[in-house]
């Protein structure tokens, strides 16, 4: 069974991609577990060294990725090859964190006994990623979970299977056979992964979706990332390039970032100015020459419906920029949304698409209010001049990640993950190693003869 791949660029047929049924998910944990006792047994200091050689071979390979990537999302090269390297540093980064790790509670702690730590591998964990990223998303799952000494069976979304195919091969060869597994397909492949014999479940995708699997994954542990509605609080004194940077965050990836900008808040006196600014930025923002076009026709269709069902006073728009044949692409201009209630659509859902929404609060605990009013609560950012007013908003807003004069500033030495509705779980940083690891506490008791 095949599913028709499409380019997002043009809308038209783009080649074919195998659907995974019971028989290849369970092909596929059945590897993964075989592979599962020699990657363990291997030192720290192996496993990084085997998963520098796959950096390499990321890097060595760039430009097939940025291809392949380009064809599943419709991304520019000028995203994609920034992601591409960010792929072949995260890996690197887990390479060298798993050596350093520290593990806590060692020494005498019981009088006439000696006590230690061991983080100790999950097993096979089954990991499912959305299109939005496709590699990347990949890596922020399997890197840490490589690293931390699991073998890895990953799912990419149904529309974008190319990168993690190409991945899982360099994989093979620089980890051995097995390590690093995928099996392509569509909702049903995922479902299927989950029930399957994987030790855990590490999901990135809609709350709806993050609900089910919970539920099937049973007592097993399970990560879930499961979107966002970011708020950017900008008063008053807010930096001269904020809209600008505020409308260049929110138009990467077309929007489908789950981090992205969305509602931008302001206070009366800066309201008018806001939203004249934004439109003017979205107006110098192009589809087409700046960035790329929504995924699918499906999430097309879920924008526009959004869209179409908001109450807002202004709906200003920016410009596209086509090249031949992509006028049945799923490009969006750039929309800025104004003078609308605090409970529309566009405010309350996840837009996952390149707009804004702009609203205004009497005064700051009011804005605090309205931008933890929402029940997603990943990402989030503060703009202004003042640092005391803006660490402090900082601090108030109900968010796993915040900024402060800056949106999508991420490494990876800094955890991300959310809260409420945006799911649990830490993707990114040292801290992320644990979230493949359980803790086993040895003590032994002293006996002098």
């Amino acid at each position: 069974m095949n599913t028709t791949l499409t380019d997002p660029r043009t809308g038209r047929p783009r080649g074919t991609s195998p659907i995974g049924r019971e028989s290849e998910v369970g092909e596929a944990v059945t590897n993964a577990r075989t592979a599962l006792a020699s990657w363990r047994a291997l030192t720290p200091k192996e496993r990084s060294r085997r998963l520098e050689r796959l950096a390499a071979l990321v890097e060595d390979n760039a430009g097939e990725y940025v291809a392949r990537e380009n064809a599943g999302t419709g991304k520019p090269s000028s995203e994609t090859a920034g992601e591409v390297e960010q792929v072949a540093d995260l890996f690197r980064f887990y390479a060298s964190a798993v050596r350093a790790q520290a593990a806590p509670a060692a020494g005498q702690l019981i009088n006439g006994h000696e006590s230690w730590v061991r983080w100790e591998p999950l097993g096979v964990v089954g990991v499912v990623v959305p299109w939005n990223y496709p590699l990347m998303m990949a890596a922020w799952r399997c890197a840490p979970a490589l690293a931390a000494g699991n073998v890895v069976v990953a799912k990419p979304a149904e529309t974008t299977p190319d990168t993690l195919e190409l991945l899982a091969e360099h994989a093979a060869e620089a980890l051995g056979p097995g390590v690093l597994t995928t099996v392509p397909g569509d909702r049903e492949t995922g479902r299927l992964l989950v029930a399957a014999d994987v030790d855990m479940v590490a999901f990135t995708g809609s709350a709806r979706a993050g609900a089910d699997v919970a539920a099937r994954a049973g007592g097993r542990r399970v990560s879930l990332e499961l979107g966002g509605n970011a708020p950017a609080l900008v008063l008053p004194d807010a930096p001269a390039d904020t809209w600008t940077q505020l409308v260049a965050a929110c138009a990467y990836n077309a929007g489908q970032s789950c981090a992205a900008p969305a509602r931008v808040i302001t206070l009366p006196e800066n309201y008018e100015q806001t939203v004249a600014e934004l439109a003017e930025a979205a107006r110098r923002c192009v589809a087409g020459r700046d960035f790329g076009p929504l995924n699918n026709a499906d999430q097309a269709a879920r924008y526009d419906g959004i869209v179409k069902s908001s109450a807002a006073g202004r709906d200003l728009t920016g410009e596209l920029a086509l090249a031949a044949g992509e006028e049945n692409g799923h490009w969006r201009p750039v929309r800025i949304l104004a003078d609308l209630p605090d409970d529309d659509p566009a405010i309350v859902e996840e837009v996952f698409g390149p707009l804004l929404t702009v609203q205004q609060a009497p005064d700051l605990d009011t804005a605090v209010r309205l931008a933890n009013g929402v029940p997603q609560a990943l990402a989030a950012s503060v703009w202004t001049q003042d640092l005391t007013t803006g660490l402090e908003l900082a601090g108030r807003l109900n968010a796993g990640e915040t900024w402060l004069n800056c949106h999508l500033a991420q490494t990876a030495e800094l955890p991300h993950g959310g809260r409420g509705a945006s799911g649990h779980g830490t993707d990114l940083s040292v801290l992320a190693l644990h979230e493949y690891q359980r803790p086993k506490t040895v003590t032994v008791r002293l006996v002098r003869g």
